[in-house]
């Protein structure tokens, strides 16, 4: 393969990069905000590491850096998370449409972010359309999957939402990574671990652990210590053998029963996430045990990440057989609503609108999407003879604004963003 730069932006402890890093790619920039997860870059690499807040030009100049073959990152998933508000647009933490905004104006071959399973669901489908749209306007072709990790090798469900784009001359070489099915347990992967301090239960338990994790979840700094998810989580753990109230600082020792219930460390943890799982995937984290697990929890698995980067590392090297980019063009429509709105030469009412759509939409409906909308987007309403109309006036979110409420709340929230 040919030598293929990348910058991360909202890099974490290293999960993606660590992927990325197998699949051809060399770092020419990290940026990350929590200084433990900036502690662990650097433990484990000697790239640019950068610490502060991303969009920062204080923290790193994005005009160092145009031309960058990759530019990639794992940016803040609470706006988008079902365990959370879902925010969206107006989520401070929001860095979704900026990043789309960054490739604009660095012009990388390729861009690669990685969510949680909420962005691909009927709640964000403007948005998704809003950042297709861009990424066309700029000169990209874009694609969205939703990928397990379990279909990569790695013993956990974690379903992650991703975005490819790039150029349309690299883009018909990309081809989405064959899955390669997790043929490991629980059991199977943490055995040597949960028996390194000499329990005698645990072969007994490897048996009954003969199943994938349930995803792991990371939590963040707004919320209490290492914990393994909520109640339905935690009983799913539970059947595997495992208590998930909590994270150990060391494997059960040959004191505890033979039927001992036990809890993971952070390094069974890590090894879940695809960590450790061989020499290439070796990794040091830093910090005391919360902020360890923190950083584990909420990266992106390094084996899914390695799979996806290759699929993007055979595209910019021109490896196997081009297709005819009328068969990579993706003009799947994520919200016809959105579209017909952004579309209208003028303010338009529901019939017009809906007309617009073609779809089939009631009135009860379409009020209930709109109001969606108006999550997510400014939207001007004017009542006239022939019924109230609609025009959409621009997006909510931030996508570099000098002068944005983003500023301010991030500042305010900074200490608890994680």
């Amino acid at each position: 393969m040919a030598d293929l730069s990348a910058l991360e932006i909202c890099a974490g402890a290293g999960g993606q990069a660590l992927g990325l890093e197998l699949a051809g790619f060399d770092h020419a920039l990290a940026v990350e905000l929590d200084e433990n997860a900036v502690a662990t870059l650097r433990e484990n690499r000697d790239w640019d590491v950068r610490h502060g807040d991303v969009a920062d030009d204080k923290t790193w100049n994005p005009k160092e850096y145009v031309g960058v073959d990759l530019l990639a990152g794992g940016v803040p998933c609470p706006p988008f998370s079902i365990a959370g508000k879902q925010l969206g647009a107006t989520d401070e933490r929001d860095l979704f449409a900026w990043a789309v905004e960054l490739a604009g104006k660095m012009q990388p071959r390729a861009l690669l972010l990685e969510n949680v399973r909420g962005l691909s669901m009927p709640r964000f489908s403007a948005y998704r359309q809003h950042v297709k749209d861009r990424l066309k306007d700029l000169g990209y072709w874009s694609d969205w999957q939703l990928l397990h990790a379990s279909d990569y090798g790695v013993p956990q469900l974690r379903p992650r939402f991703v975005l490819v784009a790039m150029r349309n001359e690299d883009a018909q070489w990309f081809e989405w990574p064959e899955k390669t099915p997790v043929t490991e347990t629980v059991g199977t992967t943490l055995l040597d671990l949960m028996a390194a301090d000499g329990w005698a239960g645990a072969a007994d338990w490897a048996d009954r652990a003969n199943d994938i994790a349930p995803t792991i979840v990371g939590g963040s700094k707004k919320h209490g210590g290492a914990d393994l998810g909520p109640t339905r989580a935690k009983a799913a753990w539970r059947a595997l053998g495992v208590d998930a109230l909590g994270v150990s600082d060391t494997p059960p020792s040959s004191s505890h029963p033979h039927n001992h219930l036990p809890k993971l460390t952070t390094e069974m943890v890590a090894r879940i996430q695809g960590w450790g799982s061989s020499a290439e995937y070796e990794w040091t984290f830093t910090g005391r045990k919360t902020t360890r697990y923190r950083q584990i929890g909420n990266a992106f698995p390094p084996p899914v990440a390695r799979a996806v980067g290759t699929s993007i590392a055979n595209a910019l090297n021109r490896k196997g057989q081009p297709k005819e980019l009328s068969d990579v063009e993706n003009e799947v429509m994520h919200d016809r609503l959105y579209l017909a709105l952004k579309n209208a030469s003028a303010p338009a009412t529901e019939k017009e609108l809906v007309k617009l759509a073609a779809e089939k939409i009631d009135s009860q409906t379409f009020e209930r999407r709109m109001a969606t909308l108006a999550r997510d987007f400014v939207i001007d309403e004017e009542d006239r003879l022939d019924g109230r109309a609609y025009r959409l006036v621009g997006f909510k979110g931030f996508t570099g604004q000098e002068v944005h409420e983003r500023h301010a709340r991030f500042a305010e929230m900074k200490s608890r963003i994680s």
